[in-house]
């Protein structure tokens, strides 16, 4: 018996350790190369397995397992073939089948082939699609390769239950009435456990660092956004009908941060060893909520980009987020971060460093409030700014400098579109 060793391959440089999610092909099924074989979950993102070789599939590892690179996952018998794999699986799902002639099953090239495991089974991101919209994978008709259900099926999927009248709303309402019941029992003691997911773990070690690991320290400000409110209002339908796509309030704030950061090269320094480490450009970082998890993907250098280029890629990543179709290199990199509390009605908040990275900006909730203008006083869009950073590589006058400049930006967001 000639058997194929398959463990886990070296897949980013930070990357020491994956969980085996899930098993895409059955223990005893006949695999062929380059076939993907179940789902590893990184720090950073979901990964497809491929098969290195053509056989019958012996599993070593189980759903759920931490495993090292370079750890057994599965082995591959490569004496078996198509035919021969046939009448060695066990004919559990359908007894007529072990009568059916081999010849004719493999030559059989029709997707409908019962008997592929792929046949009804999600890729990783239309699983997530699904699990998220909370959609049976049963009822979904594949399209892809033997039958896999793809990401545009998926899409397809969550866009017709959207479309779908009242009866959907309605017929809900009974079944999960005694679920959402149950927790309301009186003197109720139940406890669920449940394993956190390596991206939780990751990020839960990686706050927990920056604390430990960083003198961090946070200072505020305010911003008065009257007039970039105003300048939004009056240039927006201007601004979709020639690039197709709203002008958020990320993409100024982004634009001021990265020409300040140009100007202050230690709030955009990290450190490496025992050296200070200066980048020339503004790879800003952006904070985004995911069902598994946040993640903060880069925007590369955003002090070159236009306003229209930012905003088209900060949607794009976000799909990719909540889709769980990022790269590990779409992950990696950042000088900077911006995150958005206020997106979830947070008003103030301290922020936690990005390592290696040595600063982060925390926007939030955008409230009227009475200032003083001049001797009036005026109601105002108002939002508070948090500025975390390492004080071993900023000092705290150099935090207040780089706050107050962003601040004069955004209040000024003319001078700020001169470039003056």
């Amino acid at each position: 018996m000639s058997v194929v060793e398959l463990r886990v391959p070296a897949i980013g440089e930070s990357i020491n350790e994956v969980t085996l999610s899930r098993w895409l092909k059955e223990d005893g099924a006949f695999v062929k190369i380059d076939e993907s074989l179940c789902e590893f979950e990184s720090d950073k993102a979901t990964l497809e397995f491929p098969s290195e070789a053509t056989g019958k599939l012996i599993h070593v590892a189980k759903e759920g397992d931490d495993l090292e690179i370079g750890a057994l996952v599965a082995k591959i018998d490569t004496s078996v073939s198509a035919g021969a794999d046939v009448p060695s699986t066990p004919p559990a799902d359908k007894p007529a089948a072990a009568s059916t002639p081999v010849a004719a099953k493999v030559a059989e090239p029709t997707p409908a082939a019962t008997s592929n495991y792929a046949t009804g089974h999600p890729s990783p991101s239309a699983g997530k699609i699904l699990k998220e919209n909370d959609i049976p994978a049963g009822n979904v008709a594949g399209t892809g390769r033997d039958g896999r259900i793809t990401k545009e099926d998926a899409i397809k999927a969550v866009d017709a239950k959207a479309s779908t009248p009242a009866p959907k709303t309605e017929a809900p309402a009974a079944t999960p009435a005694p679920k959402a019941s149950a927790p309301a029992v009186a003197f109720s003691r139940e406890v669920e456990r449940k394993k956190m997911t390596r991206m939780r773990r990751t990020i839960a070690k990686r706050l927990v660092s920056a604390k430990n690991e960083t003198a961090m320290l946070t200072t505020f400000n305010e911003v008065d956004l009257t007039e970039l409110m105003a300048l939004r209002e009056k240039y927006q339908d201007k601004f979709v009908a020639k690039y197709g796509i709203k002008l958020g309030f990320m993409s100024l704030f982004a634009k001021a941060c990265a020409k300040v950061l140009l100007q202050m090269p230690e709030v955009n320094a990290m450190i490496d060893g025992e050296d200070f480490v200066y980048h020339n450009y503004a790879d800003i970082s952006f904070a985004i909520s995911t069902p598994t998890g946040l993640v903060v993907p880069p925007i590369r250098n955003v002090e070159s980009l236009s306003f229209a280029e930012i905003e088209v890629e900060l949607k794009n990543l976000a799909g990719k987020a909540r889709n769980g179709s990022l790269t590990l290199e779409e992950m990696s990199g950042g000088t900077f971060t911006i995150t958005n509390g206020g997106v979830f009605g947070s008003l103030l908040s301290t922020p936690i460093i990005n390592e290696p990275q040595s600063a982060i900006l925390g926007m939030h909730g955008i409230k009227n409030r009475p200032v003083a203008v001049g001797d009036k006083i005026e109601i105002r869009p108002m939002m508070y700014l948090a500025l975390s950073y390492d004080h071993r590589v900023i000092d705290g006058s150099s935090s207040v400098t780089f706050l107050v400049k962003v601040k004069e930006l955004l209040e000024d967001p003319i001078a700020m579109l001169l470039d003056i």
